[in-house]
């Protein structure tokens, strides 16, 4: 094995090992949190490496890109996550290839999952990403808005929602952002008190902040850099 995978094994297991104990220390069980590895701009041969290792879970940004990927490694068996901005022209190329799309922010994309979804004979699990910071220049769903995408996408048949999903803003100290994690833990409660189901899923947490995102009750940490390295 070259000095490149052993590196990039290292630090995978350094964080599948700090996921663990991050749980533990939250008095919460490991296997309650998915670490999703996102592999953007990164090869498969390195997924192929970590998936050798017992990573199954990746989360891909770009349409094309993972699409490639998926199609070289289908082999392997991955579950593949869409965690980029989705655009409504691409919807047909995603649906049945990730088992979760977390960047449900609109009513018109839904739709648009929906009527594409129910022509091909797909049930989508979809999260909602919700515009936590109310940032500008991120996409999500304005916490005013929430509560009637939620009903719209509930009533869509080829539609499986899933949870909620958030970027919240980024700071050097992570424990400032671990109030935007107890908010989107908290809107995702009361999605489940006012409309009467269990929403399994909180999509929360990175490279920077995923030990406050699993003590606020994160079920699935999407992490890059810290095991890949820089691209």
């Amino acid at each position: 094995m070259n000095s490149t995978n052993t590196e990039l094994i290292s630090r995978w297991k350094k964080v599948v090992q700090e996921v663990s104990e991050a749980c533990v220390k939250s008095g919460r069980r490991p296997e309650e949190v998915t670490l999703i590895a996102v592999s953007k701009k990164h090869t498969a041969q390195a997924i192929s490496t970590l998936a050798r290792e017992g990573q199954v879970d990746f989360g891909e940004n770009y349409v094309q890109e993972a699409l490639a990927k998926i199609e070289e490694l289908s082999p392997l068996q991955l579950r593949w996550h869409f965690i980029g901005r989705l655009q409504t022209n691409k919807v047909k190329y995603v649906l049945g290839k990730f088992v979760l799309i977390h960047t449900l922010d609109s009513e018109k994309l839904a739709q648009v999952l929906h009527r594409k979804a129910e022509s091909l004979g797909v049930m989508q699990p979809v999260l909602i990403q919700v515009n936590i910071g109310q940032e500008a220049q991120k996409s999500g769903v304005s916490e005013d808005n929430l509560f009637p995408l939620v009903e719209r996408v509930l009533a869509l048949d080829n539609l499986k929602l899933q949870g909620l999903m958030a970027l919240p803003p980024f700071f050097e100290q992570a424990e400032r952002v671990r109030p935007y994690f107890v908010r989107l833990r908290k809107l995702k409660e009361e999605v489940e008190r006012r409309f009467e189901l269990r929403l399994p899923h909180l999509s929360m947490g990175m490279t920077n902040d995923f030990v406050q995102a699993i003590a606020e009750g994160a079920t699935l940490v999407r992490i890059g850099t810290r095991i890949f390295g820089p691209r």
